[in-house]
């Protein structure tokens, strides 16, 4: 019970730091984690639908998202080559400029490095990667805190 309540305010503690490192920078956490998406992609565009599947809150509104971050010129959408339904959405380089503006505080490595050491961070991913039922490998590489 005790661990269920820690991650839970764990996760909301996080959640806000993030959040105000983010608006630090004019965008939500949300925008944050569709540019890292679509930089994953880049150069290739991706569709509504793949950012949708690969955000990390699964919001439903994908499309609004993406429209504010169309209006501040982070990200561009066109037309779709090969599937006319569908809306290519591709990072700018202005969105790529955001993104490394903003990586090293998003990762808090400021906030690891002055409460846990590495080897105690390698193994709460562990931990972490176990309660979600996710083995690693041996070839995943620990990059970073």
């Amino acid at each position: 019970h005790k661990a269920t309540v820690n991650i839970v305010f764990t996760s909301s503690w996080i959640t806000g730091i993030l959040e105000k490192r983010a608006n630090l920078e004019q965008i939500t956490l949300q925008q944050f984690n569709v540019l890292r998406i679509l930089r994953g992609q880049y150069p290739k565009p991706a569709t509504n639908s793949l950012v949708k599947e690969r955000m990390l809150d699964k919001m439903p509104d994908v499309s609004r998202i993406i429209d504010r971050l169309v209006a501040k010129e982070l990200v561009s959408r066109g037309k779709c080559s090969t599937d006319r339904r569908a809306v290519d959405v591709m990072i700018t380089p202005k969105g790529l400029d955001k993104l490394e503006a903003l990586e090293e505080s998003m990762m808090m490595m400021d906030v690891l490095q002055e409460n846990i050491t590495e080897e105690e961070c390698r193994t709460l991913n562990e931990l972490l990667d176990k309660l979600r039922g996710h083995e690693p490998s041996i070839s995943e590489d620990f990059q970073g805190k």
